[in-house]
């Protein structure tokens, strides 16, 4: 049985307050006994619109930025997950959209670089930003639970999850930058219920809050139901107990991951 914790906020271009704010929402999530906490994409840095300021604002995965809050994932003695706007070196016109995840000695222990760019809603995030590689799903392993990691528009896509829960994950941390449009917190919530249902997984999702994102980040257990959830509303935390042995019950009783009769494979993109 572990401890999850979802933190919304509203991320800005100042990358100081950014991350004072990922500290202070950490230290607020493990006080109330939170062993995993997860923040939104984009937690380094967000402006109105994704353009060639994330390019200027990237850093490399052992910039300041990510040492500070791996710095404050050891101090609490938690393990943290939150997207950061990834460098490509020097003189790249395009950066990497990363979620990381950090162990409670501050170390990596797990990366996921998003596949599917939002290239949807009038925005083209193909633009600046580079897409992740089909590697096989990182996870890692908090008692006996075991959490894999997605990003945002891949919600959309249900085979990016399924491929997660085929390696073992028991919970999904899924953060995201849900920009807001009519009908956009229906898909939302529709999505992350759907996912969880059908791959009979958690799904622990965190959200910017507005004015960028929907918020409404929430943990839906592995039939679909909200077991925590938050409105709209900056600058908070909730958390729910995750447990491997509710997952294995509810394969038990509905086994459709092993009675499937197609797989996933990628798709050249020639």
């Amino acid at each position: 049985m572990t401890q999850v914790a979802v933190a919304q906020f509203a991320p800005g271009q100042d990358k100081d307050e950014n991350r004072r704010s990922v500290v202070e929402l950490t230290a607020r999530a493990a006080a109330e006994g939170a062993q995993v906490v997860l923040l939104p994409e984009y937690a380094m840095f967000t402006a109105s619109r994704v353009d060639r300021r994330y390019v200027d604002a990237a850093e490399p995965l052992n910039g300041p930025f990510l040492t500070a809050v791996a710095d404050a994932a050891h101090r609490e003695g938690v393990y943290l997950v939150l997207g950061v706007n990834e460098s490509l070196g020097k003189g790249a016109d395009r950066f990497m959209n990363t979620l990381v995840a950090l162990s409670p000695e501050g170390e990596r222990v797990g990366l996921y670089r998003k596949i599917h760019l939002y290239d949807a809603f009038g925005v083209k995030e193909s633009d600046v930003v580079a897409p992740g590689p089909i590697d096989e799903p990182e996870t890692f392993t908090v008692d006996d639970v075991v959490f894999g990691l997605q990003a945002c528009y891949d919600l959309r896509f249900p085979e990016v999850t399924r491929r997660i829960a085929d390696a073992g994950v028991h919970v999904l941390l899924l953060a995201a930058q849900w920009v807001p449009g009519p009908l956009k917190e229906d898909h939302w919530r529709t999505l992350v219920r759907a996912r969880a249902i059908e791959n009979t997984v958690y799904v622990a999702t965190a959200g910017q809050s507005a004015p960028g994102g929907v918020g409404h980040s929430m943990i839906v257990d592995p039939v679909g139901t909200p077991v925590a959830a938050l409105g709209e509303e900056a600058f908070t935390v909730t958390s729910a107990q995750v447990l491997a042995r509710r997952v294995e019950k509810v394969r038990n009783t509905n086994p459709v991951l092993s009675l499937r009769r197609f797989s996933v494979t990628s798709r050249s993109s020639g």
